[in-house]
């Protein structure tokens, strides 16, 4: 297992296909070039951010921490707004009217598509800004003939890398999911005095879980394998370490742990599919 302070990440700046640099922490990473692979971001959003109605080939969770983000049709998020983004289910557009701050997870869906990692990325965009621009998440190709060629920005990457058209996987989902959790109820863990959960959602048939859990001071919560968990608040311990407020927890399949809580604690769980 893994028990990663937030301060321990660096935050970095970096230029973005879609649009402007976005300032981020790199909290988590899978392992490159399996179908599983996923990236765990804390995301800093620059005021006047704008993407254009689009789809990828992984499933994404979103978890908004400070600010608001608008998705057009489908839906807003603000602080404490969850939401999950299908694999090949079109989104947005998406714009800020000012900062904005989101636990963004991309990770490979139950297509078996998998996710490119970040260095496959950073290279791809490099090699297509040689030939092209970047801008509002798209990327223009300029032809021999001076005439142009249109693309998805993040399309564009995942050719460059794999060397072959992107085929969609058929979307699952009509739209994305978008939850608030403030709406649900607390339901008591029997077996676990102190302990409830709100159990927000399981998606696709690779079963990708989202709850919340409170454990109570004093309270003890076994967690589960092969999942995340994101401390919204409270402090505490585990079998890896101690944890506060943002701190990211993850196990790998087959792995037991339990969180014992010094103060009051609320955690998201997002349950990895199960490829």
């Amino acid at each position: 297992m893994r028990v990663i302070p937030l301060e321990s990440v660096p935050l970095e700046e970096r230029a973005h296909v879609r649009e402007g640099a976005f300032r981020s922490r790199r909290l988590l990473t899978g392992e490159a070039g399996t179908p599983g692979n996923f990236s765990l971001q804390l995301v800093t959003t620059p005021q006047g951010y704008q993407s254009p109605r689009h789809r990828h080939n992984f499933d994404q969770v979103r978890c908004q921490i400070e600010g608001d983000f608008d998705f057009g049709p489908d839906g807003e998020m603000h602080p404490g707004s969850i939401a999950y983004f299908p694999e090949a289910t079109h989104y947005g557009p998406q714009s800020s009217t000012g900062s904005s701050t989101t636990l963004v997870l991309q990770f490979g869906g139950a297509s078996g598509s998998g996710y490119i990692s970040a260095a496959q990325y950073a290279r791809a965009a490099a090699e297509l800004g040689k030939r092209g621009t970047f801008a509002k998440g798209v990327y223009t190709r300029i032809k021999t003939d001076d005439g142009k060629i249109n693309q998805d920005a993040y399309e564009a990457v995942w050719e460059q890398v794999n060397g072959r058209p992107l085929v969609y996987p058929k979307p699952r989902y009509a739209r994305p999911a978008f939850m608030e959790p403030d709406h649900f109820h607390w339901v008591p863990l029997p077996d676990r005095p102190g302990a409830s959960c709100k159990l927000l959602g399981v998606f696709s048939e690779a079963r990708t879980k989202l709850a919340l859990y409170r454990i109570a001071a004093g309270g003890v919560l076994p967690l589960e394998d092969h999942s995340i968990y994101f401390v919204r608040s409270g402090t505490g311990a585990t079998d890896g370490g101690d944890y506060a407020a943002q701190t990211t927890i993850h196990l790998a399949p087959g792995e037991a742990v339990s969180a014992r809580a010094r103060t009051d604690t609320e955690l998201l769980q997002i349950g990895l599919p199960q490829l």
